[in-house]
């Protein structure tokens, strides 16, 4: 009970003590204050809106006012007033409550805005009535115009003061590529177009630029469509928690994403519930960590005691009992509470030095009216050659008006912010603390990293058709060899060997030609790949005129012959060859000639196709980017038309001859029909091959799959068909006449030359067709005699019957007999002449 008694008794002794403190003071304030003369100064203080910061500005606005109005060295005669009202940050509003500034009394000599979409307007209107304006919380950039604003001064650094410090963050972790997305709005507009020219001077490339009004959802959709990565955000702290909201849900943020935002945010504006967005302080606080700001310094962090006496740790401590204890996070401007300390300070410190001028002309401030420029002129003077330390760090302004500061970086760590670096823009010193952490291993790419890599063709692919162009290869050879070396059989001579031989060598080269068709980057170089390109050009072309052109002018020549009209069938047996290796020349001279004219004006050159990136299986921060190398020109359509247009034609003259030409037979041309058949094997081939190449070309196993076995295909069946029944003929004829071949081939041997291998065939081949026409009329001969002998037979059986008198008409038998017989005789030798002289 003693001790409850104490408590009451110290309790009443400190509340008289109190009671005693406030009745001196009521009794010494209108001491004090009596004489003093009142300026009052008309403010803006935004309670609500995109930014609330008078929440906070307007106590630390008027803890000033009620320092200053107590200093007997600062307007000693003279007493600061605010008038005040709420903007809500809305230019509609504050133009409103400026008129209402301006026309009705008293007279304010400053105002005072908050934000730079009211500071403009203010700052344009006011010079109208000569008047300062002061602002303690405007970024906007356009603000820093002084033929626009002339008279605007303010505590608050222009925005473009976080572009430099971004840039320096930039390039030290390595990025030359971001993103943008603002709310359109002045301020951010022109701090946006500030950047670009920065980024632009230091090789870095804004890739997108977003912007929306009031709804984000878009701009962010589209920054994600982009693969933006480093995305720096300029808007307002409501429109913040919009952006994130959309941020989440596209899911853009995480290892691969950075976020720079501004730093006058309350410290917890992501956790603060908004009607407005439909995500909660989880998905908020998981959409925004890990990002960036970039923050001016508002408050000094030494303990220096400026012109206030009040160090900055006291200063706020006093705020804090100001505001009554609310949360510094959920008090709007609690951040820029310093600047507009310092604001009042500094407009304190101004006026008080234009007294003396004032004073000497015969003026005083008192005096001040709106058609008074030389008090604006002095009180402009003073504010522009303003140095002190306030609570906010070192004051001083720009020759626009605007604060110089140091720039302060944070990252927010685990749902708090957390002090990474500082940056002097004025010296280009970055101090880095080494503390930011990412979600990764370290800083992300500024963009997916994209891996190019080149397709090239299967090689399993590769090998097995080369081995299948070699195998025909091979047997172009043998054929050839063949056909030459039995070019003096009688069945080889009738089927123009030289033509055969033409196609056999055409068909060489066009299998050589798939060889370089799949040559590729894995093989050579780059540099030489226009030389591989040549060799597929020249190798099919050539290989295709000699081989399908020797088989179009023996069709063409059997058409020609043999549909003739009948009064010239006796030229049917003539065949002049030199006509038919002159037709097989212009094809290969017009091949040749188109393909020189081709290279000369627009040669082959490589060129790289690009196609859709893709991801990589892992989880990876990389594209893959496929490339493909093609041989191609700058007309490269012109060309192939011109080309398959000529060859289509003669590949469709080449169907038609053949059609009409199937039902002839002539021994000038004996494979003629054989001819035919490749013809269409390949002109079917070749029509559907070349447009479907065109089609397959981006698929390089595809193309070169289709294009070679077309090749292979149509040389093999044309080898097969022309080749292969002239030499099984050749064989069974001699397995035939095997025992004279063996004897001839030894009186070959024993003649020891090998020069008249071709006279000594023909002999015998003359000599087995006598044999078979001796013995033809050895048979004739023995019909006769038994003629003969039948005849001498009725003859004598006649004569007996007759003896007196025979019939005139067998005077003569003997000669009738004998006629007959130099007439069958003369028929037999007529009919075999022939034969032996073919």
């Amino acid at each position: 009970m003693a001790s409850t008694e104490r408590i009451r008794t110290v309790g009443r002794v400190w509340r008289s003590v109190a009671l005693l403190y406030a009745l001196l003071i009521f009794v010494s304030w209108p001491c004090a204050v009596a004489g003093k003369k009142k300026l009052y100064i008309g403010a803006l203080f935004p309670m609500s809106g995109g930014w609330p910061g008078g929440q906070a500005c307007l106590p630390a606005a008027q803890m000033a006012l009620d320092l200053v109005n107590n200093r007997t060295d600062i307007l000693p005669d003279y007493e600061l007033e605010l008038i005040h009202y709420d903007s809500m940050c809305d230019p509609g509003e504050a133009t409103k409550l400026l008129y209402d500034l301006l026309y009705t009394e008293p007279i304010k000599i400053v105002l005072m805005p908050g934000c730079s979409s009211v500071s403009t307007l203010v700052a344009e209107a006011a010079r109208m009535w000569n008047l300062i304006v002061f602002s303690y919380g405007s970024s906007s950039p356009a603000l820093s115009n002084r033929q626009r604003f002339p008279t605007f001064f303010r505590t608050h650094p222009s925005a473009t003061l976080h572009n430099p410090t971004r840039v320096r963050l930039f390039q030290k972790w390595g990025w030359t590529k971001i993103a943008t997305i603002q709310q359109t709005t002045e301020v951010f507009t022109s701090t946006l177009d500030d950047l670009e020219e920065r980024v632009k001077e230091a090789g870095i490339e804004i890739s997108v630029r977003q912007s929306f009004l009031t709804d984000p959802a878009v701009a962010v959709k589209n920054l994600k469509r982009q693969d933006a990565r480093i995305i720096v955000g300029l808007f307002y702290e409501t429109e913040a928690r919009k952006v994130f909201c959309e941020v989440f849900k596209e899911k853009l943020y995480g290892k691969k994403y950075v976020w720079f935002l501004i730093g006058w945010y309350a410290d917890n504006w992501f956790k603060i519930k908004d009607p407005a967005i439909n995500c909660t302080v989880e998905n908020m606080t998981e959409a925004v960590e890990g990002h960036v700001t970039t923050e001016i310094v508002m408050l000094n962090p030494e303990t220096v005691r400026g012109a206030s006496n009040l160090t900055s740790q006291e200063f706020l401590a006093q705020l804090m009992s100001r505001l009554g204890g609310k949360n510094p996070e959920e008090t709007g401007g609690f951040q820029e509470a310093p600047l507009a300390y310092d604001a009042v300070w500094a407009l304190a410190l101004a006026l008080n030095r234009t007294v003396a001028p004032l004073r000497a002309k015969g003026w005083a401030l008192e005096d001040f009216n709106y058609n008074n420029k030389e008090i604006t002129a002095e009180i402009y003077r003073a504010l522009n050659t303003s140095s002190f330390e306030g609570v906010s760090g070192h004051v001083v302004f720009d020759a626009q008006g605007s604060r110089m500061a140091w720039t302060l970086i944070e990252q927010l760590q685990g749902g708090s912010y957390k002090k990474i670096g500082y940056y002097d823009s004025t010296k280009g010193n970055l101090s880095w603390y080494g503390n930011d952490k990412w979600i990764g291993l370290g800083p992300p790419a500024d963009q997916t990293k994209v891996i190019e890599e080149f397709r090239y063709l299967s090689q399993k692919l590769f090998v097995s058709v080369s081995v299948f162009a070699g195998l025909g290869i091979l047997l172009g050879i043998v054929c050839l060899s063949f056909n030459i070396y039995n070019s003096s059989v009688r069945y080889i001579q009738n089927s123009q060997p030289y033509l055969n031989n033409m196609t056999a060598v055409g068909c060489v080269l066009a299998l050589a030609a798939v060889f370089p068709l799949g040559i590729d980057g894995l093989h050579i170089q780059r540099s030489q790949f226009p030389v591989v390109c040549q060799f597929r050009l020249w190798l099919l072309g050539l290989g295709f005129s000699l081989a399908y052109g020797s088989m179009f002018t023996k069709i063409w020549w059997v058409h020609t012959v043999f549909t003739k009209k009948d009064e010239k069938k006796e030229k049917r047996k003539h065949l002049e060859p030199w006509k038919l290796y002159a037709t097989v020349a212009v094809l290969l001279a017009i091949d040749v000639l188109s393909l020189l004219i081709w290279q000369i004006m627009d040669p082959l050159h490589i060129t790289v196709e690009k196609f859709t990136k893709e991801a990589p299986k892992e989880d990876l921060d990389v594209l893959i980017q496929p490339l493909l190398e093609h041989c191609s020109s700058e007309k490269m359509n012109t060309w192939l038309g011109v080309v398959y247009g000529y060859k289509g034609l003669l590949l469709l003259l080449g169907i038609f001859l053949a059609y009409e030409t199937k039902s002839i037979s002539t021994e000038k041309i004996n494979d003629h029909r054989a001819v035919g058949m490749a013809i269409y094997n390949v002109a079917v081939l070749c029509m559907i091959t070349a447009p479907v190449t065109m089609i397959l070309s981006s698929q390089q196993d595809a193309s070169f799959a289709f294009a070679s076995l077309a090749i292979i295909f149509s040389v093999y069946i044309t080898l097969v068909v022309l080749f292969v029944p002239k030499c099984w003929s050749i064989i069974i004829r001699r397995l035939i006449t095997r025992g004279e071949w063996q004897s001839e081939q030894q009186d070959t041997l024993k003649t020891g030359s090998s020069t008249n291998n071709n006279d000594e065939e023909k002999s015998r081949q003359l000599e087995r067709e006598n044999r078979e026409l001796q013995k033809i009329i050895q048979e004739k001969e023995e019909r006769v005699t038994e003629l003969r002998n039948q005849l001498a037979q009725r003859q004598a059986l006649r004569s007996r019957r007759h003896k007196q008198s025979l019939p005139p008409s067998f005077s003569n038998s003997s000669d009738l007999y004998q006629g007959e017989g130099k007439l069958s005789r003369n028929n037999c030798h007529n009919s075999r002449l022939p034969l032996l002289y073919k």
